[in-house]
């Protein structure tokens, strides 16, 4: 990477966007717990470069796109204004189309933005579990993919790569998570499986707890370095996975002894607490909801 993180975001955005200690890549790459995941503050359209060729945009949601000589492959068109912000950047990064937009999954803050790139040829890409939730569950901003698969897929395209890698379910049931090609192999792009430095949001509704562990001990146990999240920090090490499964895993165990120990069902979400994670961005006004969702997997085994 030819600049820090830090001085390609002030070529970016006024200084006024970002807290005046924001840190470098170098404090962002440290293992967790890392204060400096909080210190950052997401401005709206900043691009970062990452390595040659792969950028990062954010969105009201964090997405990538990959530079080739034969076109552009883009994720995640959070939404229409989004996808018009994110095609400028493009636009200012190369003037080569955008030939494929991957869906990371079927969630509507990532995906309902894709028709400005439609018009212009893009062919859409996911899992092919995404497709029946978007016909159960119809938006007229959403694209439906051109391109479904039901395992592993790889976008090819003008001598470069996106692998797409599926884990089956975790955050919902079509999540994928994808890993550029040559020096950017080291990156993956992990859309909500973990925000780096935060406690998971509310009730969690759609995850599987017990699936969610899983894919993220997979994760942990591949051949990378970084993750690019779908909301938050450009970038994080690979441990901001590792404390998010601890999180997990240290809730559903509270969550489990107090119901062995006779807790009072309607007491739990009051009393139970991981105090040893209170540092976690948002864990105060989130951890009674995530404690509530642990609870409803021991009780129905959902």
């Amino acid at each position: 990477m030819k600049l820090s993180i830090l001085a390609t975001v002030i070529s970016a955005l006024s200084a006024s966007a970002f807290a005046a200690d924001a840190p470098t890549r170098e404090e962002l790459l440290r293992p967790a717990p890392n204060p400096a995941w909080n210190r950052f503050v997401v401005g709206k359209g900043e691009t970062l470069e990452l390595t040659p060729g792969v950028y990062t945009y954010s969105g009201s949601a964090r997405t990538i796109f990959i530079v080739t000589k034969d076109g552009v492959i883009a994720t995640d068109p959070a939404t229409p204004a989004d996808a018009k912000a994110m095609r400028e950047a493009i636009r200012k990064v190369t003037d080569k189309p955008v030939k494929y937009v991957v869906y990371s999954h079927n969630h509507w803050d990532h995906v309902r933005g894709g028709q400005i790139f439609k018009d212009e040829g893009a062919k859409f890409i996911s899992h092919e579990k995404c497709v029946q939730h978007f016909k159960d569950k119809p938006d007229p901003d959403i694209v439906m993919p051109d391109i479904t698969f039901p395992k592993n897929y790889t976008v090819k395209l003008g001598g470069r790569k996106l692998e797409l890698i599926y884990l089956g379910p975790n955050h919902g049931d079509c999540l994928v998570f994808m890993r550029p090609d040559g020096d950017a192999h080291k990156y993956l792009f992990a859309v909500d499986i973990a925000t780096p430095g935060g406690a998971p949001l509310t009730f969690m509704a759609g995850y599987d707890p017990y699936n969610w562990i899983r894919t993220l001990k997979e994760l942990e146990a591949m051949d990378f370095t970084a993750i690019i999240p779908g909301h938050g920090v450009p970038l994080a090490d690979k441990s901001a996975l590792t404390e998010r499964r601890h999180y997990l895993e240290a809730v559903m165990a509270a969550v489990k002894k107090a119901t062995d120990e006779g807790m009072p069902a309607d007491q739990i979400a009051d009393k139970v607490r991981v105090p040893e994670f209170a540092y976690l961005r948002g864990y105060d006004i989130n951890v009674r909801d995530n404690v509530r969702r642990m609870q409803a997997f021991y009780g129905i085994g959902e």
